[in-house]
């Protein structure tokens, strides 16, 4: 019990350490233009709060990052599946995947600009980014099923939907929450770097760039400030729920063992 109640108080201690540094940082440069203080991004994110705009905003970014998120989630667990019961598919998808990996996002976001325009743009960014990390994910953590279990479901002539659920979706579901954990900050970093690119209408991006033309640079904290804490709220909702699946996983197993 202590330690529970220990852990957020030291999280916030942590965390009030760094805000005093930021703190004494703005006071020793002294530029509101290079660097503002906590208080300052504060003031700017509070007037941004009434502003429609800022809600609209919001919603654009969130909606277009979140659609690239999923769409390159159920494509990553279907090729990474698919690549693991053929392994020539795997060979064929490999170059691409390789491909996805090492291409910079600006290089993307310039072919992106001519194949879609800026409206889409942040969709196909984060599934870009986002596939070959979860593709990865799904092909590892499908490979490190037990084989001693699946020679035993071959054996006993398990069918198929029980071997996924009983042997895969085990050995999978810690994969996935670590790829999810890395694609997530990635989708959103890729995102709204796109979308300071292309400049889509009421989309984050657009604002981080207004920002930067008219030097204001507490509105640029307090916008970067919101993309942190969405993306950490998403992260923690994903994760969760594949958290929870995971335990329902192990919960279903364990009646089957006994």
């Amino acid at each position: 019990m202590k330690s529970s109640r220990a852990f957020p108080l030291r999280q916030a201690a942590i965390l009030l350490f760094w805000m005093a540094v930021w703190q004494m940082a703005a006071c020793f440069i002294d530029n509101s233009i290079i660097l503002v203080g906590p208080a300052e991004t504060l003031q700017a994110l509070l007037r941004l709060l009434p502003d429609p705009e800022f809600w609209l905003s919001i919603a654009g970014s969130f909606g277009k990052i979140s659609c690239g998120f999923l769409l390159a989630l159920f494509a990553g667990i279907a090729a990474g599946s698919a690549a693991c019961r053929f392994p020539l598919l795997r060979d064929f998808l490999e170059p691409a995947v390789t491909l996805m990996k090492s291409v910079p996002v600006a290089s993307f976001v310039i072919l992106a600009l001519i194949w879609t325009g800026s409206q889409h743009l942040a969709v196909l960014i984060s599934f870009l980014v986002v596939f070959p990390i979860l593709y990865v994910n799904t092909l590892a953590g499908l490979q490190s099923a037990d084989i001693r279990l699946l020679e035993m479901a071959r054996v006993f002539r398990v069918r198929p939907l029980r071997r996924v659920r009983f042997i895969y979706l085990p050995a999978l579901l810690p994969y996935l929450s670590g790829g999810c954990r890395v694609a997530l900050g990635m989708s959103w970093k890729s995102g709204v770097a796109a979308e300071v690119i292309g400049l889509p209408s009421h989309s984050i991006g657009e604002h981080l760039y207004m920002s930067k033309i008219y030097l204001e640079t507490d509105g640029l904290f307090a916008w970067t400030i919101v993309i942190i804490a969405i993306s950490v709220l998403v992260e923690r909702l994903v994760l969760f729920l594949l958290n929870r699946l995971q335990r329902k996983g192990g919960a279903a197993h364990a009646p089957a063992d006994s």
